[in-house]
C-alpha cells in the first residue's frame, strides 16, 4: 500500500513537472484587435471568423510554442470607424481594421480608386493591384509605415451603382435629378447633368422618401442591408468599380515584439484574409442584388459602351487629382498610372484610359 501511494505521488509530481515545463516553453501574447464596425461588415467578419481562429490553428500546428490571447473589440467599443488608425498607432490597441476611406488626409494615395471611376468591379483585381503598388511605389507603402503600422491584408467594397426612385436606363436619364454622392463620389456625376448632393448611407432611405434627393450612389451590399431599394426601386448597375477601403494592420512595435515564427504566420494569414474578403464580399454582392430583385427592385445593367459614354462625360478626374497630389510632393501621376496599369495587366478593359 505504501509503495502504491508512493507511485501515485511520483506520477503526480511528474505530471506537474511536465505541465510546468510545457508552460515554461510556451509563451502567450495578449493582443487587442479593434474595428469601428461590427462583425456584420465583411472586413470585420473575416477577422473574427477567419483571421483569429486561423492564426490560432497554425500556431497550434506549429507545436504550440506560442499562443495569442485575443481581446476582440469590434463595433466601436474602443475605436470608432475613423479612429482606428490613431488608436493602433498610439498603442491603445495592438491591431485592427483601418479604413483608409476615413483617412483621406493621412493616406491620400490609398484613395486612388475613389478618384478613378469605372475601374474594375472585380474585388480581387483591385486588392492585388493596390498591394502591388505598395512594392512598386514606395510612397504608397510609407503611408502605413509613417504611422507605425504594418499592413497584413487589404479589403475593398463591391462595385458601385446608383439607386433611384425613377428609371435610369442610360446616363442621360440622370440629367436634372438630385443624387446623393458623398465625398469624392460627387465627381462621378460631374458632366452628366445630375446634381450631386451630400449625404450618407444612414440617411439615404429617409432622404429619398422625403424628397431631399432622388437617388444615391452606393455599393450593392450596403444598398441591400439598408433596404434602400424600398425607397429607390430602380437600380442602375453601372459598375463604377470596386473601391479599396482599408486594411487589417498591426502596430509596428507590437509586430517587432513577435517571434519570427509568429510574424510569418500573421503575414501568411493576412494574405489569405484579403483573398477571403474578395470571396465573401463578392458572394454577398450577388446575393444582395438578387434579394433586392426579389423585393421588387428593377435592375438595368449598363453595357460596356454605355459605361464608356458615362465615363467620357466626366472631366478627367484621376489626372486632375494626380496633378494636385504632384503639387503636394506626392507621386499622384505615378499612382494613377500604376493603378490603371495594374488593372490592365490583370485583364481589365477600361471604358476610359484616363492616363492616355
Amino acid at each position: 500500500m505504501k509503495m502504491r501511494t508512493q507511485t501515485v505521488l511520483t506520477a503526480i509530481v511528474l505530471t506537474l513537472l511536465l505541465a510546468a515545463t510545457a508552460s515554461a516553453q510556451s509563451k502567450t501574447f495578449k493582443l487587442t484587435v479593434v474595428a469601428g464596425h461590427p462583425p456584420a461588415f465583411t472586413w470585420v467578419k473575416v477577422v473574427n471568423e477567419f483571421f483569429v481562429p486561423e492564426v490560432d490553428k497554425r500556431l497550434a500546428a506549429a507545436g504550440g510554442k506560442y499562443k495569442i490571447k485575443w481581446n476582440e473589440a469590434y463595433g466601436g467599443t474602443i475605436a470608432k470607424p475613423g479612429g482606428c488608425l490613431e488608436a493602433i498607432q498610439e498603442g491603445i490597441a495592438d491591431m485592427g481594421v483601418v479604413g483608409t476611406i476615413f483617412e483621406a488626409s493621412k493616406m491620400p494615395l490609398h484613395n486612388v480608386t475613389y478618384m478613378t471611376p469605372f475601374g474594375s468591379g472585380d474585388i480581387s483585381k483591385v486588392l492585388d493591384t493596390v498591394e502591388q503598388m505598395k512594392t512598386l511605389i514606395p510612397a504608397v507603402g510609407k503611408e502605413w509605415t509613417k504611422h507605425n503600422l504594418v499592413p497584413l491584408g487589404g479589403f475593398a467594397l463591391d462595385t458601385y451603382g446608383v439607386l433611384t426612385n425613377f428609371p435610369v436606363k442610360t446616363v442621360d436619364d440622370l440629367a436634372g435629378h438630385k443624387i446623393a454622392a458623398p465625398g469624392p463620389s460627387a465627381n462621378w456625376v460631374k458632366g452628366t447633368g445630375a446634381v450631386a448632393v451630400a449625404g450618407n448611407l444612414t440617411t439615404y432611405y429617409n432622404d429619398i422618401k422625403t424628397g431631399v434627393y432622388e437617388g444615391a450612389l452606393t455599393f450593392i451590399t450596403a444598398a441591400a442591408a439598408s433596404k434602400l431599394h424600398e425607397a429607390a426601386p430602380y437600380i442602375c448597375y453601372a459598375n463604377i468599380g470596386s473601391q479599396y477601403a482599408g486594411a487589417l494592420v498591426i502596430n509596428k512595435d507590437v509586430w517587432d515584439s513577435l517571434p519570427p515564427e509568429v510574424q510569418k504566420i500573421f503575414a501568411e494569414v493576412g494574405i489569405e484574409y484579403s483573398k477571403k474578403i474578395a470571396e465573401v464580399q463578392t458572394a454577398r454582392a450577388e446575393k444582395s442584388l438578387q434579394a433586392m430583385i426579389e423585393g421588387g427592385a428593377k435592375v438595368v445593367k449598363l453595357s460596356f459602351d454605355e459605361r464608356k459614354r458615362w465615363a467620357d462625360k466626366l472631366p478627367n478626374i484621376p489626372m486632375e487629382w494626380a496633378n494636385t497630389m504632384d503639387k503636394e510632393g506626392l507621386p499622384g501621376t505615378e499612382v494613377v498610372k500604376g493603378f490603371l496599369n495594374g488593372l490592365r495587366e490583370r485583364g481589365t478593359k477600361l471604358p476610359r484610359d484616363w492616363d492616355k
